[in-house]
């Protein structure tokens, strides 16, 4: 009877146990929020927010963020989509989903959207989970109208990618809770597949998209720059023409005896005088990034989105690398920007929101490729933005697409500046480009006797 009863008593305490760690799980799984995601308000701060299934006593206190109901609720109606990407998609996943996400930021600008609001929205996975991020849009249509809602259905209608796009739509209830229908085409009509609690989320330490950077914006190495144009020389014919060009540098790099000095800066601080001059002074060789062999092609992975644009620039720098290599073992080098450049303009194309969401000093983000020939020296030209303004205004020329988002947009510029600011091994030395060029010459000389030999 003794040992029953003891067996009994350990049968029991078996099921409890295992009945509290399926309790602990089921919390947890709550706890823990699937997918979230990071809203850009037009102060450039993000709203983080998860979606709690529709259950009994989820509407009780929840937490949402002050200004999410007044964003995404009545008056007014807003919608969402976020580009699918898949997990551990390959490039060519990447680049089908950065051309999808391009087409409908096109489509979206135009008749019948014009009259709404457009924001960045990010959908991502918590816990700084590498190839999570996902990249979208929330649309708010002031008038809350049926023109706009079928435009949308019609539009990601006639996407047919695989997986197929879902169609957010917020409302709010008589509690004022903000709450999303999920909207899917199945079979031809739009059937509501999920209904959810727009809840408030903690911010994660660092932005978002920072984990997905090195297989999206700022490559690691040329070889994952390499593997974003092979996924596009179906469409765009110069890219092989690229990789063949990259294929033949040779892979392992020395610099010559002679200093590699590398001369960065935005638009319009001086750099074309300066390198000119520089190179004029140390009877050194002049070379540009990307280079003159590439250079025609600018315009054309200009127009295609970061990815793709960020990958040409990349394996860009490879090119010049070895032409550095070359012309190193015969006179010093001046290079009018190299990697700084695509990597900072990456950061503050893909880092959305404020300067504050930029990844903070010493990230390893700002590390120099380990594979890519180093300078020995960088220099940052800087003048103030309202004389680079007049400069830029005196010039009469075309702006390029990242110059007139410069002049449009105080903080991408801002971002940019810091992002040159924060880098390392090797870092920036800032020069003021603002008083003569006889005097920025001589402190450029300066520099460049105190750091080189």
């Amino acid at each position: 009877m003794a040992f029953d009863s003891l067996l009994s008593a350990l049968l029991l305490l078996r099921r409890l146990s295992r009945q509290l760690r399926h309790r602990r799980r089921a919390c947890t799984r709550t706890m823990v929020p699937d997918r979230c995601f990071a809203l850009e308000l037009p102060d450039c701060t993000l709203a983080h927010f998860t979606l709690c299934p529709d259950a009994p006593g989820n509407s009780q206190g929840a937490c949402q963020h002050p200004r999410l109901g007044t964003i995404l609720g009545s008056p007014g109606r807003s919608y969402s989509l976020c580009v699918p990407v898949g997990p551990e998609a390959g490039y060519g996943t990447r680049v089908r989903a950065a051309k999808l996400h391009q087409r409908l930021l096109h489509q979206l600008r135009r008749d019948p959207f014009r009259q709404c609001q457009l924001q960045r929205l990010l959908s991502y996975c918590p816990g700084d989970q590498p190839e999570s991020a996902q990249h979208g849009f929330l649309l708010r249509d002031p008038r809350d109208c049926l023109e706009t809602r079928r435009a949308l259905t019609e539009l990601l209608g006639a996407c047919k990618e695989t997986p197929p796009l879902h169609l957010g739509e917020f409302e709010t209830d008589p509690h004022g809770q903000l709450w999303q229908r999920m909207w899917a085409l199945q079979d031809g009509q739009w059937l509501e597949v999920g209904c959810a609690l727009v809840m408030s989320t903690q911010e994660p330490s660092l932005h978002p998209v920072l984990p997905d950077l090195p297989s999206s914006a700022i490559f690691p190495s040329r070889e994952a720059a390499r593997a974003v144009l092979e996924a596009c020389t179906s469409f765009i014919p110069e890219a092989q023409v690229m990789l063949d060009l990259v294929d033949q540098c040779p892979k392992q790099l020395q610099k010559g005896k002679f200093p590699v000095i590398a001369i960065e800066g935005l638009d319009a601080t001086g750099k074309t005088t300066v390198t000119q001059s520089v190179s004029d002074s140390l009877k050194a060789v002049l070379l540009k990034s990307p280079p003159s062999c590439v250079a025609q092609w600018r315009k054309i992975f200009d127009d295609e989105p970061t990815i793709i644009r960020r990958a040409f620039y990349s394996l860009g720098n490879y090119i010049v690398a070895s032409e550095i290599a070359k012309e190193s073992t015969q006179s010093p080098v001046i290079v009018d920007r190299y990697w700084h450049s695509t990597a900072t303009y990456a950061l503050a194309t893909e880092i959305s929101g404020g300067l504050q969401h930029l990844p903070p000093a010493h990230h390893h983000i700002y590390q120099w490729p380990k594979d890519l020939l180093k300078p020995d020296l960088v220099l940052l030209l800087t003048v103030s933005p309202e004389e680079r303004v007049q400069r830029i205004a005196g010039r009469g020329m075309k702006k390029t697409r990242e110059e007139a988002e410069l002049e449009a947009n105080n903080v991408f510029r801002q971002k940019v500046e810091m992002s040159y600011q924060r880098m390392e091994n090797p870092s920036c030395h800032v020069v003021d480009a603002s008083p003569s060029r006889e005097k920025v010459l001589q402190t450029v000389l300066s520099l460049i006797r105190n750091n080189c030999n």
